[in-house]
């Protein structure tokens, strides 16, 4: 196993891609995803690769941290995915920083939302862009009793070439996320993350 999670990354996207190059494009996006497979079986997972939105993130600076299973590969999970989901404070002094990240890559938002800075101020919004797709979220989401807020400060960093920061989940903030959300993907991961532990 490759000890650099974001050479974790930059596998799994690979592997991704490669996975799902012959495969006929079918319409279904992330929210599409089945509870068990995931989103390595939609339309995501076709040229996936995370690295320019993470970059723009960077260069912007914003500090978005990654969570779902991007943030499961950058700990070693073994299993693919087809989706980018991203975690910020939800400060709005910081959305302007972020609608310009999105914008520089082509994103759009879903549902007909303008890719602007106040889009980003709802619970969640949803995106696409060349290469990846996914949620990005607020504390303000509705979270149960999982304090996400205080999972930000946690926030591990992995370093890349020319200074690339890109922020993730603890292992333990993310198995809680897991089992929180519960559905049969996000328990078999949690279990695979403990034992990797």
């Amino acid at each position: 196993m490759l000890d650099d999670p974001l050479e974790r990354l930059h596998d799994a996207a690979r592997r991704t891609r490669e996975l799902a190059r012959e495969r006929a494009v079918t319409g279904l996006g992330h929210d599409d995803a089945d509870d068990d497979v995931g989103t390595i079986g939609t339309d995501g997972a076709v040229g996936f690769d995370p690295f320019p939105l993470l970059r723009a993130l960077h260069a912007n600076g914003v500090r978005a941290v990654v969570i779902g299973q991007v943030a499961g590969i950058m700990h070693g999970s073994t299993e693919l995915t087809g989706d980018l989901d991203l975690l910020w404070d939800g400060d709005p002094a910081q959305a302007p920083a972020l609608a310009a990240a999105f914008a520089s890559v082509g994103a759009r938002l879903a549902d007909d939302v303008v890719l602007e800075p106040a889009a980003f101020l709802r619970p969640k919004v949803d995106f696409t862009s060349p290469g990846v797709g996914g949620d990005c979220c607020t504390p303000a989401l509705p979270w149960g009793d999982l304090r996400v807020r205080e999972f930000l400060d946690r926030a591990m960093t992995a370093l890349g070439p020319g200074g690339l920061e890109v922020h993730y989940l603890t292992r333990q903030d993310l198995i809680r996320m897991r089992r929180a959300v519960g559905r049969p993907k996000d328990l078999r991961r949690a279990d695979e993350l403990e034992r990797l532990a």
